[in-house]
């Protein structure tokens, strides 16, 4: 069977986010894959209203920023590894639905602002504080804004 290898090299925003849902939340439910994208926009609207810049003030950008979402990172041995795919993969096309309407600006954020997240089955220091602000599926989210 071929097998078709995801890569950031479109710079698409709706490409590299259904790419970084299907990396990330693969797994989850519709309803969790739209929360991951949340993050996303999330991050791209609080940078654009110039608070958290680091994160990019693009949905390329913030998706392919090191170390912030594991597919992506080469430390946790993701991209491009870690994206590949069959071509017609049902997931990969419900990401990209998803991530079109993230792109237009009609996703309906589940998380309640959320920036960050991590999967329940981790507990990593920057959340040791925080209260969630959503649990979807196997990740727990928090509006954080640094």
């Amino acid at each position: 069977m071929e097998r078709v290898t995801l890569s950031p090299a479109s710079g698409k925003p709706v490409d590299i986010l259904a790419r970084t849902l299907w990396g990330e939340a693969r797994g989850e439910s519709v309803r969790g894959k739209e929360a991951v994208a949340a993050v996303v926009v999330n991050r791209v609207r609080h940078a654009r209203a110039g608070r958290a810049v680091w994160w990019g003030r693009t949905i390329p950008d913030v998706c392919l920023k090191p170390d912030q979402f594991s597919c992506w990172s080469s430390l946790s041995g993701g991209c491009p590894d870690a994206m590949v795919v069959v071509p017609g993969d049902p997931c990969l096309a419900v990401c990209v639905r998803i991530a079109r309407r993230a792109v237009a600006g009609v996703l309906e954020d589940p998380t309640g602002g959320a920036t960050c997240y991590h999967a329940r089955s981790v507990h990593p220091r920057w959340a040791w504080s925080r209260i969630p602000s959503a649990e979807i599926g196997e990740h727990i989210f928090y509006t954080i804004v640094e």
